[in-house]
């Protein structure tokens, strides 16, 4: 086979790399990149190569990391020279005739690609996606409260360089954290957060609309119902960026139509692949793992009907370039078959 890596030199694009690598071992790679990285060699011996229409025939797989405009633009043309492919923006989530499809959740999904193209949904929906559906085999989800608490990875290197630029200035005088934080927090810029994320938590991720939602959050909304076929899921969502470089967290607590039983529950999340039931999860001790981790699993103080739970998983792995390349597996396989 032949695949075109997109966005090769990013933050997920560099690891898409090398789990293509791992995973494809003996296929052809190609990687692409912006007119500036273009005839660049990369660490593993990749050139980068220009996208052109005359760049892009003669591809199996598709692997796109580099931004909705770009997926917009290319997406269609790479399917339209025969590839199929794996988008990891938010470009066609939400097209019908696009799958949006986990890995261990809904795989038989990738045969529905009308278009040629397959999506990967948002690295927080993703770290939700893998216990809610063993919990909705067992109980029958019904409706979810999901807190999210995501790092700075989640917006690329250049979020990972603001939060790691801000740590020494703002964290340099103890006395001033604990006294006027509004000083220390003005110590440094922003323009990737929101606000300040050195020591401090931002209760805000995107855009608002009239509601007073945020399209990070409705993605959690929207992007849950579609990948566990529960169109009339109720997701009540809070996204919130937290000084943590990679690994996003979610406090849920979930609803569902049969009582619940802490044993059960737990006896379906410890059978489902690649999520492993830990006491106390934390994004730091998971970072760079490619298992999700879900812990705190306990019944409702007050619903016998609700569970709640913590979920950990690393946003650049399963949250984006593992999920992306697992797709691509799930697509090869169904071509050799």
């Amino acid at each position: 086979m032949r695949i075109a890596i997109v966005g090769a030199t990013g933050a997920v694009g560099t690891i898409m790399r090398r789990l293509a690598r791992e995973r494809f071992g003996g296929h052809e790679l190609v990687a692409f990149a912006s007119e500036r990285s273009a005839g660049k060699t990369l660490d593993d011996g990749l050139v980068v190569q220009p996208l052109r229409d005359d760049t892009i025939d003669g591809f199996d797989l598709a692997l796109l990391s580099a931004g909705g405009g770009t997926s917009r633009e290319w997406s269609p043309r790479f399917a339209a020279a025969g590839a199929t492919v794996v988008d990891n923006s938010s470009a066609f989530r939400m097209d019908p005739d696009v799958p949006l499809v986990v890995s261990e959740v809904n795989p038989d999904a990738v045969g529905d690609a009308r278009k040629g193209i397959i999506a990967n949904p948002n690295c927080t929906t993703m770290v939700i996606m893998l216990p809610a559906k063993a919990l909705h085999d067992a109980f029958g989800l019904k409706a979810m409260v999901c807190t999210s608490f995501q790092a700075a990875g989640g917006a690329g290197q250049k979020g990972i360089d603001e939060l790691t630029g801000q740590v020494a200035a703002v964290g340099e005088d103890v006395d001033q954290l604990i006294n006027d934080g509004a000083a220390a927090a003005a110590k440094v810029e922003h323009s990737v957060h929101a606000n300040t994320l050195a020591f401090n938590v931002v209760p805000l991720l995107g855009s608002l609309d009239e509601q007073g939602y945020t399209d990070e959050e409705m993605k959690m909304l929207n992007e849950s119902r579609k990948i566990l076929s529960i169109p009339g899921l109720e997701v009540t969502p809070t996204c919130v960026r937290v000084p943590v470089v990679v690994g996003h967290s979610v406090a849920v607590r979930a609803t569902f139509g049969q009582e619940v039983d802490r044993e059960r529950a737990l006896e379906a999340l410890n059978g489902f692949p690649n999520l492993v039931v830990s006491e106390a999860p934390t994004p730091l001790e998971w970072a760079g793992r490619n298992e999700t981790a879900v812990g705190r699993v306990r019944r409702d103080l007050n619903d016998p009907h609700t569970l709640n739970f913590f979920v950990v998983g690393d946003n650049l792995l399963k949250g984006a370039a593992l999920n992306t390349v697992q797709i691509a597996e799930l697509v090869a396989q169904r071509v050799a078959a």
